[in-house]
């Protein structure tokens, strides 16, 4: 008997594939028709897009989240309802160390879960950590791809326009952390409660110490190296699918 469909993605049991890539934005879903094979329209819902193709013989399930962890957590919930076993977030993010270049990937090893739908779940020492075989197979199609990326802790967050972002981003890159975004934490923390493997591959389209609202409207509109970094991600995240297959990890 098939799982009943899911009220915000519109998915069932049917729809499920192993492996989920959730972009936040919707437009990155139709991104990645370019990439896959047997490609087709599953449903949208609210901010919730999804198709479903196969790349290199490994079907792929693509779904976007939305933006912020409220409704990442609810597509991981949902997802995780119809059976789909390995979840990997590409998204964009902004760089907190001055030698992460526009257009680089960045591979989270961690995060800082400074947002509110992970702590509705769990309190705060519950860590924010990728799946290990997941983590491995994103480093090594990285550098299969060679493509430029970085390995570190990364920071979710809830806000671009709080009244203090400077003296927060001047504080955790004080602290070592490479990038911040608003959805991972929540993907790592409700997904690691739920037994699911997650990975989050971010796209760098704001410098540190840059201009926030020039750089978005820059990656949004011109095909420049955040443009290109998109592209990257995609590959990556595919790449890692199809790694993760062959090793039966």
């Amino acid at each position: 008997m098939s799982v009943k469909m899911q009220p915000h993605t519109k998915l069932s049991e049917d729809d499920a594939r192993r492996y989920a890539i959730m972009p936040g934005d919707w437009a990155r879903v139709d991104h990645m028709r370019a990439y896959l094979d047997n490609v087709h329209d599953v449903a949208f819902n609210r901010e919730m897009k999804s198709i479903v193709g196969t790349y290199k013989g490994v079907d792929v399930l693509c779904i976007s989240t939305g933006m912020g962890g409220a409704s990442t957590g609810i597509a991981v919930e949902e997802l995780h309802n119809i059976g789909v076993q390995v979840m990997i977030r590409i998204g964009s993010c902004g760089s907190l160390q001055p030698n992460i270049n526009m257009g680089d990937l960045i591979i989270l090893n961690g995060v800082v879960r400074d947002d509110g739908a992970s702590r509705a779940y769990i309190g705060e020492n519950y860590p924010a950590i990728p799946d290990t075989g997941v983590l491995f197979a994103e480093i090594q199609a990285a550098r299969d791809l060679n493509i430029s990326f970085h390995v570190g802790r990364g920071r979710s967050h809830d806000s671009f326009y709080t009244d203090n972002e400077e003296e927060i981003d001047h504080y955790w890159h004080d602290h070592g952390i490479i990038g911040s975004d608003m959805e991972t934490a929540a993907l790592f923390t409700i997904g690691g409660l739920r037994g699911v493997r997650c990975g989050s591959i971010l796209n760098v389209v704001s410098l540190y110490e840059g201009d926030l609202m020039d750089e978005i409207n820059a990656y949004s509109s011109a095909e420049d190296e955040a443009a290109q970094g998109e592209k990257n991600e995609i590959l990556l995240a595919l790449e890692t699918c199809v790694q993760l297959e062959h090793a039966a990890l």
